[in-house]
């Protein structure tokens, strides 16, 4: 419409078709064309005072139907108005427009493009497309109220120290009112890297907002929710550390925290592309050195065309809540299952757990060189540090399963020395052999205890060594039978006659046959 009323605005002022063609870039036959109407109608250039545009847009429209209403001049329309409802009720069910193209074409034959579909429900759909993609505004943020942070591709970097090729990321967080912002480059977005960069952040700052919007990654929130989203654990104990609120934006919904996914693209172009790098550290000097210098001195459009560092020092700067007096220990945590060798594994290492938690899953809290593990909120089992192997307390295991480890032959030598000398005896004729091997012996001497008095245990195991059998069986065989103070002994029973004839007396016969 636009351009036919240029058309017959230089056509009613007089202008030939040679012209109008080189004002306009049309070619005549399409200028005589449209003209064509208007000549037929005995108009003529000038006619009837100035130009009116409301008049020739009507006249326009008239003569021109197609140019006010595009459905006329799409051919492939009507094919698509004969399933409005199918895509109306896509639309519903969210579908996007390419996949609703791409069934109709496949499910139900009608041969139509993409964009000639896109055209279609743009002209029809408008007012549910728009309902939806309509933002409202939003009010400026209060000096000192909220930071954003997200993470962001920075792209490949080959190690110089490795030689190897690796993903550099970038963590970014930014103040919402100044727009002063921070840039941590990592190789890793775990759980450490997460609360080290907050940590690293807050010191650049000197000073924590009251509340962080972030991203609903798994080092920050272990189960999104629009209304009591769950806050990973090591996350919410720096967030109580420092007096943050986190208020995690809905998932999937970039446009909850706008102030940081627009740096985004800016800091992959400014800071890293095309520049060149010695190490990690190295990088993330640079990084800083690029928010100080760099960005942090640019006219920023956001904010009136003022400098963040500017902004950020005149109104923001004193209204951070100050930092703790000491430094954030960084805290982790993993979940396991208990293992039947009473262990779960935390980290490179595995640490013993009560043994009534088999099965069970428990999480594991590292915090500097100590280990706590937690069932539901109780704290179960405590540990130092190990950075690999095993960390034991025999204290987690039944007392009969640890027997033989928790006593040793000097405990059991001092147990028989309470009991009596012929208990020390026995106990000295067993280690004779190989202690070790005759712990569990020894241990079972000793640990009639629990059900005999001394006196009897240490008669028995004299009539033990009177008959020449101090096996535990036999002591606990004489205690049980009440035997230990008898004074007859019985003689240990003869051994079986030996067979004194020599080979001979099974191969004489072989030999004389061989002799003669």
């Amino acid at each position: 419409m636009t351009q036919l009323l240029e058309l017959f605005r230089h056509w009613y002022a007089g202008r030939s078709q040679v012209q109008i063609s080189q004002a306009l870039g049309m070619d005549r036959k399409t200028i005589r064309k449209y003209l064509a109407p208007a000549l037929a109608a005995g108009l003529s250039p000038g006619a009837g005072g100035g130009f009116d545009e409301s008049v020739w847009r009507e006249l326009i429209g008239g003569w021109f139907p197609e140019v006010v209403d595009p459905s006329l001049r799409a051919v492939t329309w009507p094919s698509i108005a004969e399933h409005h409802e199918w895509i109306s009720g896509q639309l519903d069910a969210t579908v996007t427009v390419a996949t609703i193209a791409q069934r109709l074409r496949d499910d139900r034959q009608v041969d139509v493009s993409e964009s000639s579909v896109r055209r279609y429900v743009t002209a029809h759909f408008a007012d549910r497309i728009n309902e939806k993609r309509a933002t409202p505004p939003r009010p400026p943020v209060p000096a000192g109220e909220e930071a954003q942070v997200d993470y962001g591709k920075l792209g490949m970097w080959t190690d110089p120290e490795t030689g190897k090729r690796v993903s550099v990321w970038a963590f970014a967080i930014i103040l919402s009112c100044s727009r002063w912002l921070f840039v941590q480059p990592v190789l890793k977005m775990d759980q450490t890297s997460w609360c080290s960069s907050h940590v690293a952040a807050f010191e650049f700052f000197g000073g924590t907002p009251q509340r962080i919007v972030c991203d609903n990654l798994k080092t920050g929130v272990s189960k999104p929710d629009l209304y009591d989203p769950q806050i990973n654990r090591a996350y919410a104990e720096l967030a109580s550390f420092y007096g943050v609120l986190i208020d995690p934006a809905r998932a999937a919904t970039p446009k909850d925290k706008p102030r940081i996914e627009r740096p985004m693209p800016y800091i992959r172009d400014s800071f890293f592309k095309g520049r060149e790098f010695s190490s990690l550290p190295q990088m993330q000097d640079a990084a800083i050195g690029w928010c100080t210098d760099v960005y942090g001195r640019h006219a920023h459009r956001g904010i009136d065309g003022v400098p963040p560092a500017e902004l950020f020092a005149q109104i923001e700067q004193h209204v951070l809540n100050p930092l703790p007096p000491r430094r954030f220990e960084l805290v982790t945590y993993h979940v396991g299952k208990v293992a039947p060798d009473c262990h779960v594994k935390a980290g490179p290492a595995l640490y013993s757990v009560p043994w009534r938690l088999i099965g069970s899953h428990v999480r594991v809290r590292t915090c500097g060189d100590m280990v706590q593990v937690f069932s539901g909120d109780e704290v179960v089992a405590t540990h130092v540090l190990r950075l690999g192997g095993r960390a034991t307390n025999l204290e987690h295991y039944p007392p009969y399963k640890v027997a033989f480890a928790s006593r040793p032959v000097a405990w059991c030598r001092g147990q028989a020395e309470e009991i009596g000398e012929h208990a020390v005896a026995v106990v000295a004729e067993l280690c004779e052999v190989n202690a070790i091997h005759r712990l569990r012996a020894i241990q079972s001497i000793v640990g009639l205890r629990t059900k005999y008095p001394d006196d009897r245990i240490n008669a028995a195991c004299a009539r033990a060594i009177a008959v020449g059998d101090v096996g535990p069986r036999t002591i606990k065989g004489i205690l049980i039978a009440g035997t230990e103070d008898d004074d007859t002994t019985t003689p240990p029973a003869p051994m079986p006659p030996a067979f004194l004839r020599g080979p001979h007396a099974f191969t004489g016969d072989l030999d004389t046959a061989a002799n003669q």
